[in-house]
């Protein structure tokens, strides 16, 4: 896929002014702009947000910017120049969303708190995204993705049991905060919209993003004063539902539904298990499940991973290999459903990235510009708020803006 053809976005007309850095922030500004919101990304001059050279770089910057950033504008602008906070200003004046994932207190020391920035804008939508939000005895502590995990239990559970719990190979935790305030933004402009709301803010701290898709977690732990603890590729208290070995790699099952079990056991040849009455319900399985899971990888173990999917995807049990980067890119149905877009970036180069989630059937999400180099968008952005060519020459002389 190349840039299609352009219709109107879902949120065509919204105008979001984005102040973050790195993911949690610039994610939900990429979501909304993915469906049309207008975003107009301020970065400091020089170097621009670090993510422009955070792991793999083509051409000096980061191929994950060129997902990161798609559908934005990018002005250069000196927050810490009072002229370059009094432009900011004249662009939140203007905007209905303001993004930022700052440690708390630093929009309030360049004179941009809620309060003032709502009396020149009664509409505006601030979301706030940080480690521990706005408020409590943590709040100036500063706090990324992995200690959010952390502290939000997920990272405890990652691992095998009695061994250093691991990460899950991304930045989940900020990914977890980005869409939990992509959904307030959407509920608020709804509120500001239909009901006749005002502006408001929306405070997401990175470990509470967490700790909401945290599950029985707390609940087992106040009944039961159970602790929940690591148990590698099992899902504890639910079974089976694991991966096993095969001939030649991996694959995970989860048979864990009542008649799905009976299907699963009938593929392995164990219809015994399949028709015993102490296991046709959850709580039965899980007593016995270390013999379960035994008995389908003697079974697993003697095929290989294409052939345990084709007997099981027949009998109707969910299972699944284990996809690399590659096993994505090459997937038919990744490609049937438009999930492998091509892209040019900027500098001419083609370069396959994740399509567009969710699927909006009448206003699809479409990208409609590459991700921008730093300050592409300086001089018309500036021009837009009514700024001459003579005095945005003299801030860019002054370096408050390039």
């Amino acid at each position: 896929m190349t840039i299609p053809n352009l219709s109107p976005g879902a949120l065509q007309g919204l105008r979001v002014v984005e102040m973050g850095q790195l993911i949690a922030g610039p994610f939900a500004a990429k979501t909304l702009g993915d469906f049309g919101a207008d975003v107009i990304k301020i970065e400091p001059p020089g170097a621009g947000d670090p993510l422009r050279n955070w792991r793999m770089l083509q051409d000096g910057t980061s191929v994950w910017w060129q997902v990161q950033s798609r559908n934005k504008k990018s002005i250069a602008l000196d927050l810490r120049n009072p002229e370059g906070q009094a432009i900011a200003r004249q662009l939140i004046a203007q905007a209905d969303v303001l993004i930022e994932n700052f440690r708390p207190g630093t929009m309030e020391g360049w004179g941009m708190d809620y309060e003032s920035l709502s009396r020149e804008n009664p509409g505006l939508v601030m979301l706030r995204i940080s480690g521990y939000g706005q408020t409590g005895p943590y709040r100036d502590l500063p706090g990324f993705g992995a200690i959010g995990e952390a502290m939000g239990g997920l990272r405890h559970l990652t691992g095998e049991e009695g061994r250093v719990p691991v990460r899950c190979g991304i930045s989940i935790g900020d990914s977890l905060a980005a869409l939990h305030g992509t959904i307030g933004v959407l509920m608020a402009i709804y509120h500001r919209k239909v009901n006749g709301g005002k502006g408001q803010v929306i405070d997401v701290a990175l470990n509470e993003a967490v700790f909401n898709v945290m599950e029985s977690l707390v609940p087992e732990y106040s009944a039961f004063g159970a602790i929940r603890e690591p148990a590698g590729s099992a899902l504890p208290g639910i079974a089976p539902s694991n991966a096993y070995r095969c001939a030649d790699g991996v694959v995970l099952i989860a048979g864990n539904g009542d008649s799905i079990f009976k299907r699963l056991m009938e593929v392995i040849g164990r219809d015994d298990l399949g028709n015993d009455p102490t296991l046709g319900n959850n709580a039965g399985r899980v007593a016995r499940v270390k013999e379960l899971d035994d008995a389908i990888e003697r079974w697993t173990r003697m095929h290989r991973v294409t052939d345990v999917l084709s007997q099981l995807g027949d009998a109707k049990v969910p299972a699944g290999r284990v996809y690399t980067a590659q096993d994505i890119v090459e997937d038919p149905h990744y490609q049937a459903r438009d999930m492998i877009l091509t892209q040019k970036t900027r500098q001419g180069h083609e370069i396959q990235v994740p399509g567009i989630v969710p699927k909006l059937m009448g206003t699809p999400g479409q990208v409609r510009s590459a991700a921008p180099d730093l300050g592409d968008d300086t001089d018309a952005v500036l021009t837009e708020l009514g700024l001459s060519a003579e005095a945005i020459a003299q801030l860019r002389e002054k370096k408050v803006v390039a």
